[in-house]
C-alpha cells in the first residue's frame, strides 16, 4: 500500500479560505483505499471552529529547530470518514482572526510549519511515500527534504509532489530575512534555487526542488509556462514542464446534488430540470425583490469581486446591459471596495433588476446556483474554477471567459450541431463579453428547447473527484521507490 500524506495550509471541515480547502479535504476521500492510505496534515489554528476543535486528541509533542529557535509543536489527530487529520498546534503561530496574516508573519509561521511537518513523520509513526504538499505555504518542504534531511535514513526514498493551485501567490520576501527565518544555507538562495527577482520565493523552492508538479487543469499548466501566465515564473515552468501535469479538480457531488440539496426550495434532477429550476426561480425572485417574471433571464454570480475574476468587464457593461436587456442579474460576495461599491450603486438604480449581496452565504450561493438561467464567470484568468462546475451541476448554464479551467471544462455551444454546455469568449473584453452575454440571451429566449439542451448536457458532465483521483493515482504510481523525477 502507498502512503501519502497531504500537506495544506487548510482543508475542509477544519478551516477554509477558498478552494485550496475543498481539494485537500475533499479528495483524499477519493482514493482506493484498498491501495492508497492518504492522509492530511495542517495547522491548528486558534481561529478554528471551537466544536471542530473539540474533536481532536493530544498525540505528542516535542521541539523543532528553526535556524536559532526552538520551538514547541503540538501534535493533534482526529478522523474524519475515515481520513486522518494530523494537526500542528503552536499558539505563537497559529493564533489570530484569521489563517493568513501579513507576509512577512506568514514566511516565518509556514517556515516552522514545514520543518514541524518533517520532524512529526517518526513520532506520528506514519513515514509516507508521497509528501503531496499544496501551495507556497508548503513549498520549503522539498527544500528542506532535499538539502537537510536526505541524510537520515527514515528520510531518504520520501518523494514530493508540489500542487500549484494559483501561480499568483508565491510566498515572496527579503532574502536576508528568510536566510534568518529558515537556517537554509546561503548557496539556496541563487536565481536557479530560491531567489526570484530579488526576493525569497517558496514556491520557487517547492517546483525547484519537488519531483513532480503539479496544477489544478490542463489549460492551466500550459498557460503558467507562458510569459502572460507564468506570474514572472515561466522560464522555470518551461524548463520543468516534463514533470509538470494538470488535473482538473472536482466537485463533491454529495454537497452540490440538486436532488437533494437542503438549502435549495425544490429539490430535482435530470428528468424534472425544468419544473424543478422554474420553482426555484420563483422562490429567488420573490427573496430578492425581483418581479416574478418566469420569461426573464435570471443571471447568476457568485464570486470574490476582484480583478482576477473579470469584475473590472462585468462593472464596464452593466448600465448598457441593464438599461436595455430583459435580464435580471443576482451577485453575491465580496472583494476590492470598487466593486463593491459598483454593484451597490447599480443595485440602486436598477433596483428592479440588480440584487446585490455584499456578503456570503453559503445557502445564498447554492440557490443562485439552482435558481438561475446562466451564470457569468469572466475571469482574466482561472486555474480551474468551481462555480461552473457547480452551476452546471444544476442546470444553469455558464458563460465563460476561455481560460485555464474554464476552457476545459465548458464546452462552447455550436448551433449547428447542437453541442456544448455553455457559451465562451476569448479575448479579455468587455465588449467580447457582452457579446457573448446577448448571443446566450438569443438562445435562451427565441430557442428555448436548445436552451435546456445545452443545461441537461452539463447535468450529465461528471466533474466528480472520482477522475481527478484516478489522475493522481497514476502520479503517484509513477514514483516508484528510491526513483524521484528528474
Amino acid at each position: 500500500m502507498k502512503k501519502v500524506l497531504f500537506v495544506t495550509s487548510e482543508a475542509v471541515p477544519f478551516i477554509k479560505t477558498g478552494g485550496l480547502a475543498d481539494v485537500a479535504g475533499s479528495l483524499p476521500q477519493y482514493f482506493d483505499r484498498s491501495k492508497y492510505d492518504v492522509r492530511i496534515i495542517l495547522p491548528k489554528y486558534v481561529c478554528m471552529d471551537e466544536e471542530l476543535k473539540t474533536q481532536l486528541r493530544f498525540h505528542s509533542r516535542f521541539y523543532v529547530r528553526l535556524s536559532w529557535r526552538s520551538q514547541y509543536v503540538g501534535v493533534l489527530e482526529t478522523k474524519v470518514e475515515g481520513i486522518t487529520y494530523y494537526f500542528i498546534d503552536n499558539e505563537y503561530y497559529f493564533a489570530g482572526a484569521k489563517p493568513y496574516n501579513n507576509i512577512y508573519e506568514d514566511v516565518e509561521k509556514f517556515a516552522y510549519f514545514s520543518k514541524a511537518v518533517l520532524e512529526a513523520l517518526p513520532v506520528i509513526g506514519f513515514r509516507p511515500d508521497i509528501l503531496h504538499c499544496h501551495d507556497w505555504q508548503t513549498g520549503l518542504i522539498p527544500v528542506y527534504l532535499k538539502n537537510e534531511y536526505q541524510k537520515d535514513a527514515f528520510y531518504q526514498g520520501i518523494h514530493t509532489i508540489f500542487t500549484i493551485h494559483n501561480l499568483q501567490f508565491q510566498g515572496r520576501w527579503m532574502i536576508q530575512a528568510v536566510k534568518d527565518i529558515t537556517g537554509l544555507p546561503e548557496q539556496l538562495f541563487t536565481s536557479d534555487k530560491l531567489e526570484a527577482y530579488g526576493e525569497a520565493n517558496y514556491l520557487k523552492g517547492g517546483v525547484v526542488y519537488a519531483d513532480v508538479i503539479t496544477t489544478v487543469s490542463k489549460t492551466y499548466a500550459y498557460e503558467i509556462t507562458t510569459p502572460g501566465g507564468g506570474e514572472g515564473l515561466d522560464g522555470l515552468m518551461r524548463a520543468r514542464h516534463r514533470n509538470l501535469y494538470g488535473i482538473t479538480n472536482g466537485l463533491d457531488y454529495e454537497v452540490f446534488r440538486p436532488q437533494t440539496d437542503t438549502c435549495i426550495w425544490h429539490t430535482f434532477g435530470l428528468e424534472d430540470m425544468v419544473q424543478g429550476k422554474r420553482a426555484n426561480k420563483r422562490m429567488l425572485q420573490q427573496l430578492l425583490g425581483f418581479e416574478e417574471d418566469e420569461g426573464a433571464m435570471l443571471l447568476g454570480i457568485v464570486s470574490r469581486m476582484t480583478d482576477q475574476k473579470g469584475m473590472a468587464l462585468v462593472e464596464a457593461v452593466l448600465d448598457e446591459l441593464l438599461a436595455d436587456a430583459r435580464i435580471q442579474i443576482a451577485v453575491l460576495g465580496t472583494g476590492q471596495t470598487n466593486f463593491e461599491n459598483a454593484f451597490r450603486h447599480y443595485a440602486w438604480k436598477y433596483e428592479e433588476k440588480l440584487s446585490a449581496n455584499i456578503f456570503y452565504s453559503e445557502e445564498l450561493a447554492h440557490r443562485i446556483y439552482a435558481s438561475c438561467d446562466a451564470f457569468l464567470m469572466p475571469s482574466l484568468f482561472e486555474p480551474c474554477g468551481l462555480s461552473q462546475l457547480i452551476s452546471m451541476r444544476y442546470g444553469t448554464v455558464p458563460i465563460v471567459r476561455e481560460t485555464g479551467g474554464l476552457k476545459d471544462t465548458v464546452e462552447a455551444y455550436n448551433r449547428y450541431e447542437q453541442t456544448g454546455t455553455g457559451f465562451s469568449f476569448c479575448n479579455f473584453q468587455a465588449r467580447e463579453m457582452l457579446s457573448a452575454l446577448y448571443y446566450a440571451m438569443d438562445i435562451y429566449y427565441n430557442h428555448r428547447d436548445d436552451w435546456n439542451a445545452i443545461a441537461k448536457r452539463g447535468m450529465c458532465q461528471d466533474f466528480s473527484w472520482n477522475h481527478s483521483a484516478r489522475e493522481y493515482e497514476k502520479i503517484y504510481d509513477m514514483l516508484k521507490p528510491d526513483e524521484a523525477e528528474a
